[in-house]
């Protein structure tokens, strides 16, 4: 494992907007880890998702789930001695957690299954750290990066994506997870919270649900 961290592999989770993607790619640049991100903006039924929910919901989480299973098979299939500790963006449940938010229960019934196969094919995290942010944040991160098929994400979508997350969380028992309580903080401009963020992912923690403040 890399001497910095206990963990070889670390997923750093947060609703859309929280900063995970660019924590995560501080930390590789950082750490010499292995980087693992989801490649979210090849899917063509997000921005039909966005327009038509109802509609384009099972396409655009079946496309997630298996591009996300095609992505963390082909890296720890392909295992690189030289970067032992791996950092990721996401987690495979996220695939459940997303898809029970979005579909309807006929849905989301058919969904779970193919699911359970495909969650005993590659390793789970050994530590989850989730960056969470209030929703005004949220919204306000993603106007800035200003993705056109954003625009129409709403205060509700961004919070029962956040109550899943942590009705998981409270649920999860074999592995830690740390929800970190960003509030405003600026970790790309400021390198004290920076650091004071990797401090916490650097930290050994027991196994279940653990809260902390930067």
């Amino acid at each position: 494992m890399n001497n910095a961290f206990p963990y070889n592999f670390i997923a750093i989770e947060g609703n859309i907007g929280a900063g995970k993607t660019t924590f995560c790619e501080m930390l590789a640049r950082d750490y010499n880890c292995r980087l693992i991100l989801e490649q979210f903006t090849d899917n063509p039924f997000l921005p039909l998702f966005y327009d038509q929910p109802e509609r384009y919901a099972f396409p655009v989480e079946l496309f997630f789930m298996t591009e996300r299973h095609k992505q963390l098979q082909a890296a720890f299939t392909q295992g690189d001695m030289f970067t032992p500790l791996s950092i990721s963006d996401y987690f495979f449940i996220k695939t459940s957690l997303f898809a029970k938010n979005n579909l309807n229960e006929e849905e989301f019934r058919l969904f779970y299954r193919l699911f359970e196969v495909l969650n005993t094919t590659f390793p789970k995290p050994e530590l989850i750290v989730y960056i969470h942010r209030n929703v005004e944040h949220l919204l306000a991160n993603i106007k800035k990066r200003g993705r056109q098929y954003e625009t129409d994400i709403s205060a509700e979508y961004l919070t029962n994506i956040q109550n899943v997350y942590f009705d998981y969380f409270k649920m999860e028992k074999n592995i830690p997870i740390v929800i970190v309580d960003a509030g405003d903080i600026d970790f790309i401009n400021n390198e004290q919270q920076y650091l004071a963020l990797v401090d916490i992912v650097k930290s050994k923690y027991a196994n279940g649900l653990h809260r902390l403040t930067l």
